[in-house]
């Protein structure tokens, strides 16, 4: 049940709730942090920060739980984390304010879980059930820079045997350029154009950003594989470890669903902005279901209810 005050509750594909407090309007947000452990503090933060600024919303406060394993704890590797989050919260303009630390038995890697408050933005609120037929559906950045980023971490031997060590620093890097936040990609969005709705595809990639966007709003959509742009680099990896992009988490890549009307003034306000950003299909009615277009003929998209990723985890 859905308490009083409460204007955006849980739904498939609403990853921030939305809560009115006696008339002051706050956004809040709760993410774990799972598959590294290398720079898992800034993943932590920019995860939960971009679901408040998909919403429309402004991230403020962040309060995180640090969970450690027993056996490879130390003073150091705490201050590292607690570094890395200092350093992210900065950048964005947003406060560290509180949370836990503790050393937990049993872990095999650090565990983060942060939470993210924010208040509106100058806009208003945008959610990922606000998309309309007739929308274009807008990528920023391209796919999979976070999957490649993890892989390179966790199989930097391995990659750097199959290809070279420029590309391991690369791809690790990734995280930081072109950057796993979305901040920016929604705010030069939503005062270019008519924005319907937006959504960060994070777990399940591409595919799963499309179809939670899709069960959000009661729509179809439609993609056209040839115009979603995939990382050079990231397909390399991908392809190297057997792994579909569309399927590989896919955080700093931004879906937006904007009146077609405006595409090109959104298109030309994220390049103006340095964000890459391409047109990939369009919003259809519910009983069109999600499709994608291969070589002229639409099909079924597969949703990727496991991540690419863990296959090789």
């Amino acid at each position: 049940r859905v308490g009083k005050g409460v204007l955006v509750g849980p739904a498939v594909g609403i990853d921030c709730t939305v809560i009115d407090v006696g008339g002051c309007i706050v956004y809040a947000k709760t993410d774990p942090i799972t598959f590294v452990s290398e720079d898992i503090g800034l993943y932590a933060l920019n995860v939960n920060a971009n679901d408040i600024a998909v919403m429309g919303g402004v991230p403020r406060w962040f309060l995180v739980t640090i969970l450690l394993p027993e056996a490879k704890s130390t003073r150091r590797s705490v201050e590292k984390i607690f570094r890395q989050l200092s350093r992210a919260c900065d950048l964005i303009g947003v406060s560290l304010c509180g949370g836990h630390t503790e050393v937990t038995p049993g872990l095999k890697r650090p565990i983060v879980v942060g939470q993210m408050l924010g208040t509106a933005g100058k806009k208003g609120m945008v959610t990922s059930a606000g998309a309309r037929v007739g929308d274009d559906i807008v990528l920023t950045k391209g796919i999979a820079l976070e999957a490649a980023s993890i892989i390179a971490r966790e199989k930097a031997e391995e990659i750097e045997k199959a290809f070279s060590k420029r590309l391991v620093t690369r791809c690790r890097n990734f995280v930081r350029r072109p950057g796993i936040s979305v901040i920016k990609d929604a705010r030069v969005a939503m005062r270019a154009g008519r924005v319907h709705a937006m959504h960060d595809p994070t777990e399940g990639g591409l595919s799963m950003g499309l179809h939670e966007l899709a069960i959000a709003s009661g729509v179809g959509i439609v993609v056209h594989k040839d115009r979603i742009p995939v990382i050079p680099e990231a397909k390399k990896v991908l392809e190297h470890f057997g792994l579909d992009p569309i399927g590989s988490i896919a955080s700093g890549s931004l879906l937006v669903s904007v009146d077609r009307r405006d595409t090109k003034k959104v298109l030309g306000a994220l390049k103006r902005a340095g964000i890459p950003a391409s047109s990939i299909g369009s919003v259809r009615p519910k009983k069109e279901g999600v499709r994608m277009e291969v070589d002229g003929r639409l099909k079924r998209l597969k949703a990727y209810e496991r991540d690419e990723i863990t296959k090789i985890f």
